[in-house]
């Protein structure tokens, strides 16, 4: 299978409502798209523009995929997976987003050459899960109100952005939790939003009063290690890291040092599935449980982190609520998601068809 071309294109959804957290507001998903042509078909991939946490923008992506990509990767047989990966990972040192892109569209055309769906081929450790939805930062009242509807849609548990406001997080989380009862699980993810020892106030505050987290998600700047070592030895609630980890080198680090209690892992970070894989095992090798999230996503690319998270008995948690966050789904096939229920198909790779990108700027 013969990589003839690599060409991207643009995407734009609007969200159902506006994306806030302590780092950005964004009200509608502008992503890149990639295509990867062989001789034998097409697979695809998505590349969502997050500078704060990524560093990657659409000017960064575009020149990645366009000047370092795709000339490194022409004429390679998508069937060597590890040699493409090789020079995927070898032609540009970060530039984790474009990469993810890539490699979600290789790993596409690699699982349906065998007739198989990718999750499968992953591990298939799992055919259906749950995800949360994320609340975002807002006025306690309209925060309260936006737990409810998601409570409406089916939605059993909240991850609630945090991390702008200090001890009125703890306001905002009490409220929720009252509004919703015991039975949700809610989750905080603050998006390096506190330092150490405020972290550290906030989350025994939440657990002095009773709050029943499942976790707290990066409460601390993503290199302060010292500091998230800190909150996750002082107290008593599951830390995450997110923002900390990109390469199996950072979980690695993580682990060794006890600095957290679980890993998120998202595409856009690892620089894909192949990078998502080194985590996946090192983190079982050592007993620590990983979760599956996205940036600011369509189901393009939410169904291949889907797809590794089926594969994968390590990914106990999902946070791929992107799907739902847009207010329309253009696409067809792969996996399904309905609400907060994710439910893996039969069709071959990733799936996803129907990508709705009327301009595909080709290789020069």
């Amino acid at each position: 299978m013969k990589i003839l071309d690599i060409q991207t294109g643009r995407i734009s959804l609007p969200l159902a409502r506006p994306f806030k957290t302590a780092l950005r507001t964004v009200e509608t998903l502008n992503d890149i798209v990639v295509k990867v042509v062989t001789d034998e078909g097409v697979g695809y991939g998505e590349a969502p523009p997050t500078a704060v946490i990524t560093g990657d923008t659409e000017g960064s992506i575009l020149c990645a995929v366009r000047d370092y990509i795709r000339p490194a990767l022409l004429g390679m047989d998508v069937m060597d997976l590890p040699a493409v990966m090789a020079r995927l990972n070898g032609c540009l040192v970060h530039n984790t987003t474009p990469k993810a892109a890539v490699d979600m569209a290789l790993y596409d055309l690699w699982a349906r050459a065998q007739k198989q769906p990718l999750y499968r081929l992953l591990g298939g450790a799992r055919e259906r899960f749950r995800t949360d939805l994320t609340i975002s930062v807002n006025p306690v009242g309209q925060m309260v109100e936006d737990s409810l509807d998601a409570i409406g849609q089916g939605f059993d548990i909240l991850k609630i952005k945090v991390g702008k406001e200090g001890e009125k997080d703890v306001e905002r989380v009490c409220a929720i939790r009252e509004a919703v009862g015991p039975n949700v699980k809610l989750r905080v993810d603050a998006n390096q939003g506190w330092e150490a020892r405020e972290a550290v106030r906030i989350i025994r505050a939440m657990e002095d009063k009773g709050l029943d987290l499942d976790l707290v998600e990066q409460p601390v700047p993503a290199a302060d290690l010292d500091g998230l070592e800190f909150v996750t030895r002082s107290v008593s609630t599951p830390i995450l890291a997110d923002e900390a980890v990109f390469s199996e080198r950072d979980a690695a680090e993580i682990i060794r040092r006890g600095a957290a209690n679980l890993i998120n892992i998202k595409l856009m970070k690892t620089g894909g599935i192949w990078g998502a894989l080194k985590i996946c095992r090192l983190a079982e090798e050592n007993g620590v449980e990983c979760m599956i999230g996205c940036m600011l996503e369509s189901r393009l690319s939410v169904a291949a982190a889907a797809h590794l998270a089926a594969g994968q008995k390590i990914i106990t948690r999902a946070d791929l609520d992107g799907p739902s966050l847009c207010a329309i789904d253009p696409y067809s096939g792969g996996p399904a998601f309905d609400g907060p229920a994710i439910a893996m198909r039969g069709d071959f790779g990733v799936g996803v068809t129907g990508v709705p990108c009327k301009t595909w700027n080709e290789g020069m």
